[in-house]
């Protein structure tokens, strides 16, 4: 299984006319965060393929569509990106079975300025909480618990940088310690450099920042 994972840039190879030769073969789309609905429902067109996402820290003039219990009133445009009304499916704070994938989301980043979809590190430890039902059920039938865990930020000291916007969570180290996905994959971290560092393994999980785009070739880790 192929799958293609985006972030944070409109890349001009995905964003072509010659996505679908391009990435042939790709089975499963994952987004980490802080790229247009419009861009996102692209990518489904273009592929046809399902798409899972988990918003960022930007880009979330949608994002109160995707609220549970917000009240507010379905729009035309608020309908099209309705859960699946645009065929991605939001997995913040989900865990959703694709493809024969178990997959965990949690988006948003850590709070540097009180603005929407930012966690202290407490309040991400109780968006893990909700997840840990649903990974014991899966760990009971499923024999593992997850596969990948699909994020904005990246974990404290992978990836992530020393400015107070673009720190990662130590809650992320104690979910790849506890619940030891094959892969997280994570976006908010730009790279501008062919030489800085995209993947790093941590214990038993490979952590990918997934820029742009990356593609996971699951024959690579046995899922």
């Amino acid at each position: 299984m192929k799958i293609l994972c985006i972030s944070d840039q409109i890349d001009p190879l995905v964003y072509s006319s010659s996505i679908k030769e391009r990435f042939e073969g790709i089975d499963l789309v994952l987004s980490a965060g802080d790229l247009p609905l419009d861009y996102l429902d692209f990518v489904i067109s273009g592929l046809n393929r399902p798409l899972l996402f988990v918003f960022g820290n930007h880009n979330l003039e949608d994002f109160k569509f995707f609220k549970k219990g917000t009240g507010v009133s379905m729009s035309l445009r608020a309908q099209k990106f309705s859960s699946r009304g645009f065929g991605a499916t939001h997995i913040g704070s989900r865990i959703v079975r694709e493809e024969g994938i178990i997959v965990a989301g949690l988006g948003g980043s850590l709070r540097y300025n009180r603005g929407e979809n930012q966690f202290t590190n407490f309040q991400m430890y109780l968006e893990i909480a909700k997840l840990i039902p649903a990974m014991l059920f899966n760990r009971l039938f499923q024999g593992r618990f997850l596969d990948v865990l699909l994020t904005h930020a990246s974990p404290k000291g992978i990836h992530d940088r020393g400015d107070p916007c673009h720190r990662g969570f130590e809650a992320f180290l104690w979910f790849m310690r506890t619940f030891k996905p094959k892969y997280l994959v994570h976006g908010h971290i730009h790279l501008y450099d062919l030489s800085e560092v995209r993947i790093t393994e941590y214990i038993k999980t490979k952590v990918i920042n997934a820029y742009n785009h990356y593609i996971i070739d699951t024959e690579e880790v046995k899922i």
